[in-house]
């Protein structure tokens, strides 16, 4: 019987005439409450809030099917919502199976990890010498490069290597880019490449003398209970399979058909929800490989010029504020999906849609479900500040109690390890240095980017080594149970419990940092408890009906503290992007208006609204909200002429002019860029202004000739710089940017 507390009303229209979905309540797998061996359900109360989550997320934007699941130790949730067929009205439910995309390569790094385990396959091996068909490289290529996304195995390079129609076997899978060059020498740089899988995929089959689809359904599905998990193509595929859609101009239509095979080792499965949290669960019981393999497999490794990946051995890696993440995502025709684990918490999150493209939606779904279920429901916001050294001294004291909370959690209670604890006193003073308030105002850009990087080795993973060692202090202090409430209260309250636990604990002077930074953390925790508002402590306002009564809330509370503040942009951007660009254009400018006047310093505000005015013709205003923007050390960072640049070209869903316009900005505001001038040049050509396409290829030549050549010992490529360059394949990993924790 299913379990009638689970079943809530979902309203949602498709806003089209062909496809559109009828009222439906989610269908979710029934649990036995009393369960003593099998899973459990979590109180009503977290299915509750759970299930309004998911309903508010689907309430904004066209909806086809969407199957969200969610396990705490022996807690289990899984509900299906809206139609994996929207012309046959079939309902989303647990047992709909997915496109997995590239989830797909955790089950190929796992099966892969298996067989090194065996003695079957060596990590260092050269692999030409395991895939005859892939004839040496100017370098040599190691399984282990080929698992971090560190070969230099190019990716999809156009349409025709990623559009395959028609079934192919693992060899000519392989000779699709066989002939292709490395992009470059391997652990130089980072480049996300599912070609790279398909090698991964050949060598199990080479090693394990058995074809990739039974050695996954041997040795990776069936141990951890994925029932349903198969290769992705038409024999594999019943009545439960979605059927894929994509948005087009606000409206649901169907997939174009892509035969997966073509990238079989890294995006050719399908499964269920429930597997994924199977497949989830056996990882993190570490029935599938030794908890010391798995430890590697989710530590992120780094280029050789020592700047972490995020990425580990077939999954994406980092801190999340605080909690140590390991997860995959997934894109193609057909699907989005999304796998999280939370090893230190023992928690498994899987999203799967037949909505193609909706990467960011899960994600942002997926932290909604992480508040309710790891943070007792609290809305966690940064800090705003119009100090711009505050804000790089903030940033700072977030990444030092996100990578060092997260760190010591994944070594006491996952499978992680720590940087060798060496002279912690000189790993405090460089903290120091890094945040210290002279020189950040002598040089904001590079200070920021500096903390930007003071987790990876090449500074000596100073950031992890630091706030790993508080973690400890307060765990010593406070006991273990108290760390998990630091993610949700936010690293304020993580810092200034640790300065108070120094005296208690006896921590020598050399680590309790100096009296400028205690002045900033002092000033900075009044200022925020002026502007907080209890009310909106579990509340988010783009989840709310009608924001608008808590607009002269939020203008109140920024006026007690015009210094420090929460920070409500992203909320407000969504409610912003809840009004379509051309009807409702008006509104859409208005709230995003709000969203600076609020958060002045922030660039993705500036940015949206410089969107929005172009969309309403205010061309004119435009520049200098960018100028605004870019004056800012974390705006000098995410709007250089190359962030400019992927910026615009992630922006699908603006009209035609939008992308014009903030390329012309753009340029106003870099006159020494040919990639910017370029960038114009095809826009300008693309919108049929042949004159101006011409005038910016001049500018562009005469930017290049003028620029200086790099000396000898500046390489051209710097490591980890262009991190998720170059084309955006359909199947893509969990990579966010550094400056989200």
């Amino acid at each position: 019987m299913m379990t009638q507390r689970w079943l809530f009303a979902a309203l949602w229209l498709l806003a089209t005439p062909a496809l559109s979905a009828p009222r439906l309540a989610p269908v979710c797998e029934p649990v036995n409450a009393e369960a003593v061996d099998g899973p459990r359900e979590f109180a009503p109360e977290v299915t509750q809030a759970l299930d309004a989550i998911v309903r508010a997320e689907l309430s904004q934007g066209p909806v086809a099917g969407l199957t969200v699941g969610v396990t705490r130790g022996a807690q289990r949730w899984v509900c299906g919502y809206g139609l994996r067929d929207v012309a046959k009205r079939l309902p989303a439910t647990p047992r709909t199976t997915y496109r997995m995309a590239s989830v797909t390569k955790s089950f190929t790094a796992v099966a892969v990890l298996q067989l090194v385990e065996q003695g079957k396959l060596d990590l260092d091996a050269d692999i030409h010498t395991l895939v005859p068909g892939y004839p040496a490289k100017q370098w040599t290529v190691t399984v282990k490069d080929l698992l971090g996304h560190l070969s230099g195995v190019p990716t999809y390079d156009g349409v025709a290597s990623s559009n395959n129609v028609k079934p192919v076997s693992t060899g000519e899978a392989i000779l699709a880019f066989s002939g292709k060059p490395l992009a470059f020498e391997p652990r130089t740089r980072y480049l996300y490449s599912t070609w790279g899988y398909n090698l991964l995929g050949a060598a199990v089959e080479a090693a394990s003398g058995k074809s990739y689809r039974d050695y996954l359904r041997e040795h990776v599905f069936q141990p951890s209970g994925m029932e349903h998990a198969d290769l992705d193509v038409t024999a594999t595929r019943d009545e439960h399979q979605a059927v894929g859609y994509r948005v087009k101009d606000g409206v649901l239509k169907p997939s174009r058909f892509l035969d997966v095979s073509s990238r079989f080792g890294g995006g050719g499965t399908r499964a269920t929800v429930g597997d994924m949290l199977g497949f989830g669960r056996a990882v993190l019981a570490h029935r599938l490989v030794k908890r010391d393999t798995m430890g590697k497999m989710q530590a992120s490794m780094a280029t050789s010029d020592g700047r972490l990946t995020d990425y580990g051995m077939g999954f994406a890696t980092y801190p999340l504020r605080g909690h140590y993440l390991v997860a995959h995502a997934g894109g193609q025709p057909e699907t989005t999906t999304l796998l999280v684990m939370f090893p230190a918490e023992d928690t498994v999150i899987a999203l799967a849609t037949n909505i193609e493209g909706e990467a960011k939606r899960l994600r942002r779904l997926s932290i909604r479900l992480m508040e309710g279920v790891l943070e007792g429901g609290v809305t966690r916001r940064d800090a705003h500040f119009t100090d711009p050294v505050d804000s790089v001294v903030y940033e700072g004291l977030g990444r030092i109690a996100s990578y060092g909370l997260a760190y010591h959690l994944w070594a006491t209670r996952g499978p992680g390890t720590l940087p060798p604890d060496e002279d912690p006193a000189g790993a405090f003073a460089r903290v120091s240095e890094l945040l210290d308030r002279k020189l950040i105002g002598k040089d904001g850009k590079g200070a920021l980017e500096r903390i930007r990087s003071g987790h990876d080795p090449k500074l000596g993973s100073v950031f992890i080594r630091v706030g790993a060692r508080m973690a400890r202090t307060l765990e010593k202090a406070h006991g273990p149970e108290r760390l998990l409430a630091y993610p949700a209260e936010g690293p304020l309250s993580f810092f200034a419990d640790y300065l108070a636990a120094c005296e208690a604990q006896g921590v020598p002077d050399t680590e309790r940092f100096g009296e400028p930074l205690r002045g900033d953390l002092l000033r900075f925790v009044a200022g925020w408890k002026r502007a907080e508002v209890p009310a909106l402590l579990r509340l988010r306002l783009d989840e709310e009906q009608n924001p608008e009564p808590h607009w002269p809330t939020l203008k109140k509370a920024a006026a007690l503290s015009p210094d420090v503040r929460p920070d409500y942009s992203d909320e407000l951007l969504r409610i912003a992007e809840g009004f379509a660009w051309r009807k409702q254009a008006v509104n859409r400018v208005r709230w995003l208006e709000r969203a600076v006047e609020l958060q002045p310093r922030s660039v993705d505000a500036r940015w949206a609204l410089s969107q929005a005015l172009l969309t309403v013709k205010r061309d004119g205003e435009v520049l200098a909200h960018l100028q605004e923007a870019l004056a800012t050390p974390q705006g000098a960072v995410s709007l250089a002429p190359l962030s400019f640049i992927k910026r615009v070209a992630m922006d699908s869903e603006s009209p035609p002019r939008v992308g014009l316009g903030l390329l012309r900005a753009g340029v106003a505001l870099h006159p020494e860029s040919p990639e910017l001038w370029d960038a114009l040049a095809k826009r300008e050509k693309a919108q049929g202004h042949k004159a101006e396409a011409k005038a910016a290829l001049r500018q562009a030549r005469r930017a290049r000739e003028s620029r200086p050549e790099p000396s000898s010992s500046e390489p051209a490529n710097r490591a980890g710089a262009d991190r998720g360059s170059g084309p955006v394949p359909d199947d893509h990993g969990l990579l966010r940017p550094r400056q989200t924790l």
